[in-house]
This record gives C-alpha cells, structure tokens and sequence, in this order.
C-alpha cells in the first residue's frame, strides 16, 4: 500500500484542483468536472480567480459563457458544470437503485412511504412534473414549485404555515432539477430557471456513476468511500455497488484508514511538489477546496473547523500554501469592496492585498479596503 504524508495529500489536491494558477481557460480546470457550488455569481467569479491567470466577470447574461450552465445538481444545490458534461451527469447522479434513492429523499420520506411511492418512482414523478412546468420556457421559481405542486399527489406536499398553502418537498423538488433538464438564469433574484436546449430526457436508470466517484477521488483524494458517498448525498452501502474498480489504496501517515486513489493519479500524487512557500488564495464560502468531505483532515484544530464550517453563513477563507490559516467576509457598496480577515496565523501582507484585488475584482468593485481582525 502506498503511505504519504498529509502534506503530500494536500499538496496533491492543490494542484488538481489548479490552485497554482497555471491556467488562462475554464476548460482546463479539473474542478469542473464535479462542477463548483455556485450560491452566487459573485463566489463563482471568486473561486475561478483563485485558479486562473485572468480574473472573470461575472457580469452579464451568460458570464460563463453558453457552454456553462448553473444547474441544481449534486445534493439538489446549485453548481456551475460544462454544458457537454450535463446529459452524463444526469444518468450518473440518478439513484442507483431503490435503497439509494431513499437515502437521497428526507422530509418527504414518511409521507411518500405511507402513500406506498416508491422512492425512484418519487424521483421520476417530480422529474416529469418540472420538465412539462418549464417546457414553455424561462419561470420563476415560485411559479414552478406552485405548478408542479398542484400537479402531483398529496404525499409529495406538505402545509407551510409561513405561507398558509401547501408546497411540494424541498428536497426532491431541488434533487431533480438536473433530471428535468433546466438550468438557473446567471443574476435572478428570486431565481428563475429555463430549459436547457435539446435537453435529455428523465433517466430510467443509472449509468455512470462509477466516473462520478472517480472524479470526486481524483479531486479530493485520497479519499474514503464514505466521503464519495457524502458528497454524492447518499449510503456508502448504496455506492459500494458502483464503487470504481480502477484505484488504488493509499495511507497517509497521520491515520491509519486506508483511502483510495484513481490509479491514474498514483504517478502525479509522487510527483506532485509542495506549495511554493507564500502562496495565498482567498477561497469564497463552498469553494472546490472545501468541499472534501474529510473536514479534520482538511483542517485539524477543532476550533478553526468550526469557525470555518458554520450552520449558516459560512465565511471565506484564506489559503495559504496548502493550508487554511484564516476567514474572510466582505460587503460591498456600489464601488468598493470592504473586506475583513480574521486570521489563524500571520499573513504574508504583499500577498493578501494581491489576492484582496482580485476578488475586488471578480466582485466587480473598483475600491478595496482590507481590514485584520
């Protein structure tokens, strides 16, 4: 069994997920092929101008250009993918089988189960809905949860007394969105989703998804197959059934579990070197980085992991030379970008207001004021 250390690890997944900045085009970054969580414009400009030459804008109808699409994908939550990747991502990420689907489904999983619906005919029924609800094109969000919760048995709603009416599950309404076939319109707020062109049709089955976990040990490994399946949002159970046969074992030497590796990536994760010492990045919250599933191992001090990974409102974060060493929030005014570090450890100043720069800059303001708390 291969044995590295955890600075090797991380030295590693810095590199695949091109935080040395050795790239001009979003074609070429390796982050996408898992997509990047994308709660904003903003954090998506944010988590690109920490891995390319050129900072994005994130202005304008199509800032990722017509070969980008913002869907709602892994967990149900919105990531930015490559366009050509979408039709394959959709029959990988559809539940593998009747136990995989019903670990997927959460508050509306009582409910469906009493009603005697079967969980991947629960994915199916909410899939086909959305897809006939935005078949006549661009609708907001509302509008779709309304149309579609009209269109379908009592079990799949339940009575908000915010609102005083009923309303399809959030969860499987959010889960489907990738097998429906439509992506998020870049800058609506409420959000409005339109169908994709020549969009694929509701899948029937899984196929694929041996790649997908592929990809995620390819990105965050070596990895165990207990995170590939968190962060696909299901079972180890459920995914040791597609688990890919084409890895390898690796331990890294500050535990004792053994993880895995794509073969393909054993001769990279020895050849790969350490940071060049200075290297920082101002990560945005739900950065690539951040979502390994190994938190302890991604940030060992206790207190640290919980100022990083909060119940709501996670900070950004400060990278330095492989390690997370500090938050970072900010708030904007028409023109200016004031942002306020709260750092672990001392930081290399030339380095941060560079890097304060260019996320001025992928926020679209022309002034910065950087502030150490």
């Amino acid at each position: 069994m291969l044995e590295i250390s955890r600075s090797q690890a991380l030295a590693y997944r810095a590199h695949v997920q091109g935080l040395d900045r050795r790239t001009d085009s979003m074609d070429e970054l390796s982050v996408l092929d898992l997509g990047i969580q994308a709660p904003s414009g903003s954090a998506v400009a944010a988590a690109l101008g920490a891995r390319l030459n050129q900072v994005p804008d994130p202005e304008g109808d199509a800032p990722w250009g017509v070969d980008h699409l913002t869907v709602w994908s892994f967990r149900g939550a919105p990531h930015l993918h490559r366009r050509a990747d979408l039709p394959g991502l959709a029959t990988a990420l559809w539940p593998v089988g009747e136990r995989d689907a019903w670990t997927r489904l959460t508050s509306e999983r009582k409910a469906l189960g009493e009603a005697g619906i079967a969980g991947l005919d629960a994915f199916t029924a909410v899939a086909e809905a959305e897809r006939e609800a935005t078949a006549a094109g661009p609708i907001g969000r509302g509008d779709l949860s309304g149309q579609v919760t009209r269109s379908l048995p009592a079990a799949y709603r339940y009575f908000c007394r915010v609102c005083g009416t009923e309303h399809v599950y959030g969860n499987v309404f959010q889960l489907v969105g990738i097998f429906a076939g439509f992506s998020l319109v870049p800058g609506t707020t409420p959000a409005v989703v339109t169908p994709i062109e020549n969009r694929w049709p509701v899948p029937e089955h899984a196929e694929g998804t041996a790649e997908v976990v592929t990809a995620y040990l390819r990105l965050h490994g070596p990895a165990t197959l207990a995170e590939a399946a968190g962060f696909l949002g299901t079972s180890a159970t459920a995914l040791r059934e597609v688990w890919p046969e084409d890895t390898v074992p690796v331990r890294v030497d500050t535990e004792g579990r053994k993880r895995w590796l794509p073969t393909a990536s054993e001769a990279l994760l020895s050849e790969v070197e350490v940071p060049r010492p200075g290297t920082l990045r101002l990560l945005p919250p739900l950065d690539p980085w951040l979502q390994g599933r190994d938190r302890e191992f991604l940030v060992p001090s206790t207190e640290h992991r919980k100022a990083v990974w909060r119940m709501l409102g996670n900070p950004g974060v400060a990278w330095l030379d492989g390690e997370v060493v500090g938050t970072w929030r900010a708030k904007t005014t028409a023109r200016r970008l004031d942002l306020t570090v709260t750092a672990f450890q001392e930081l290399p100043r030339d380095a941060l207001r560079d890097e304060a720069e260019r996320l001025a800059s992928a926020r679209g303001r022309e002034e910065l004021r950087v502030t150490l708390a």
